[in-house]
């Protein structure tokens, strides 16, 4: 079990980056949790943490209805970081003042000025020199409590950091947690081991010895039906949830594979062969094909294809459930980016930017509660934990794949014969990364087909067929990507492939948007 006593805990105030600041602390090598303000003073109790984090958030702190941190965390005696809103909500608890500024505020890219020394620069920064941070305020501290002083400032926020070193209280106005903050990272692990004084050992192994623990005490002697999509996601929770539970019995627990019809070239038949051959895990392989297709004909909308599939994922549990005598709980592979991009300011107060079909598809109605062991992590972290778990290094690095499949690939609606035609040209595409050598360098890459059509020429004739987009990214956890950009003549050859090889497109785009504006994902 983890040593409660050696972690940090963070309050999340609504910001669409909070887990990351969560990684950030895991990169140090201290555990973390995050947890929702309305929930703060419970998890403080729970994890008597070495230091607590306040952060970002999309309220103003001048709104008297506006989300503050339990006042005991102030007078704990531990280690407190306030980063952006968590910075402003220090100021106000703790007798300072907060203004909304009058120029707009700072937004992107900006650079403070070190001041004076402190415990978050110790090693890193220096008075007087420049560093580059990324902003994103348009509220400002005033004035700052007492005990305070101002270590860096910048051009829209004097009080850019500000230090009380003698109860170890830090806030910063811009955001560490991001990429975008090159520093940031070191700043805080800094405020992890140094000002906290955490030994910085944590590993996933210890997540692991962790999450079976809370695994077994969850479930205790219940009976366990996991929801295999074809993806790694499910597939680490699956064989975590095996681990925790095979002493039990085997009959305790039973994977669900739902083949849809809407899964890439191959990938039945490499479930199937992995959980029944590899792990001899009992697997149920329901070929639901049909049904999935006729739901969705005549959908187009995106988020009713999301909720359509998510639902009717969950009948297909519930009759399997009942099948095999009754279940008592639903194991998931859901993400934190899923829960984050899913969950309203109301229940956890992010924006919602789509529902997931494990997440904000979930009928209320559903008979079995959920065990979702990886909802606190990234993608990139799953992939440490399989590997800890021993999973086939072919199938941990594989590209992500929605659980929606080629449905949300397919704008408009979804038919039999458009699902063909991407199949076909989506597995194309990776063989032809694959054979550049470009599959690892790219965090994500699949074909899209969009409900456009074009004229063409071939050979002497008049073609009017489909359009297909391709989309290739580099990213670290899902949050923020870029598009990949491929060496010369890689589009053009592949190109050439595509519309000589794939019946029914005549023209091939490439998405060059990055996340933000765009999500990966199209729909």
């Amino acid at each position: 079990m983890i040593d409660h006593q050696q972690n940090i805990l963070i309050v999340d105030f609504g910001s669409q980056v909070t887990q990351l600041i969560a990684r950030r602390v895991r990169e140090a090598g201290v555990y973390s949790e995050v947890v929702p303000f309305q929930s703060a003073d419970a998890a403080f109790d729970r994890l008597r943490p070495a230091g607590i984090i306040l952060s970002g958030g999309p309220a103003s702190v001048t709104v008297d209805s506006s989300p503050r941190a339990p006042q005991r965390f102030f007078n704990a005696g531990v280690p407190v970081l306030g980063i952006c809103y968590g910075q402003q909500l220090m100021g106000v608890q703790l007798g300072g003042d907060v203004c909304v500024s009058g120029d707009g505020g700072e937004f992107g890219e900006a650079f403070v000025e070190v001041t004076r020394p402190c415990a978050l620069f110790d090693g890193l920064w220096a008075p007087g020199e420049r560093h580059q941070v990324w902003m994103s305020h348009g509220d400002k501290v005033d004035s700052i409590p007492p005990g305070f002083v101002p270590v860096a400032t910048s051009t829209g926020a004097p009080y850019a950091v500000v230090a009380d070193e003698a109860r170890r209280f830090y806030g910063v106005q811009f955001h560490p947690e991001v990429v975008h903050t090159p520093d940031g990272g070191r700043l805080i692990a800094n405020f992890a081991r140094h000002v906290c004084g955490l030994a910085g050992d944590w590993t996933m192994a210890e997540f692991r010895a962790a999450k079976t623990a809370e695994i077994r005490a969850q479930v205790g002697g219940a009976r366990v039906i996991c929801g295999l999509s074809g993806g790694v996601d499910s597939a680490v929770a699956a064989v975590l949830i095996h681990e925790a539970l095979r002493d039990t019995g085997p009959e305790q627990l039973t994977c669900v594979f739902v083949d849809h019809g809407l899964m890439r070239a191959g990938e039945a038949d490499e479930v199937v062969s992995l959980f029944r051959g590899h792990y001899n895990i009992p697997l149920v392989h329901v070929d639901a094909g049909e049904r999935f297709l006729a739901g969705l004909a005549g959908v187009t909308d995106p988020e009713a294809k999301r909720k359509f599939i998510g639902r009717t994922f969950i009948d297909v549990f519930d009759e399997e459930a009942r099948k095999l005598g009754g279940a008592d709980f639903l194991a998931q592979g859901t993400l934190y980016p899923d829960v984050i991009e899913s969950v309203s300011f109301t229940g956890g107060p992010s924006v919602t930017i789509k529902s997931h079909h494990n997440v904000g598809g979930l009928p209320e109605r559903m008979a079995m509660a959920l065990v979702e062991p990886l909802r606190e992590l990234f993608k990139d972290e799953v992939r440490v934990l399989g590997r800890e778990l021993g999973l086939p290094e072919a199938f941990v690095g594989r590209h992500p794949f929605p659980g929606p499949g080629l449905a949300i690939r397919i704008p408009g609606e979804v038919t039999r014969e458009a699902c063909d035609i991407l199949r076909r040209a989506d597995a194309i595409y990776l063989d032809e990364i694959r054979a550049a050598g470009l599959y690892d360098a790219i965090w994500q890459a699949f074909a899209v087909l969009l409900p456009v059509r074009s004229v063409g020429v071939m050979g002497d004739g008049r073609t009017y067929e489909r359009v297909l987009a391709l989309r290739a990214v580099t990213s670290v956890d899902g949050m923020t990507a870029q598009a990949f950009e491929f060496p010369g003549g890689f589009l053009s050859r592949l190109t050439t492939r595509l519309v000589n090889e794939v019946r029914g497109i005549n023209r091939v785009v490439y998405d060059h948007t990055s996340k933000p504006p765009g999500t990966i994902e199209w729909e």
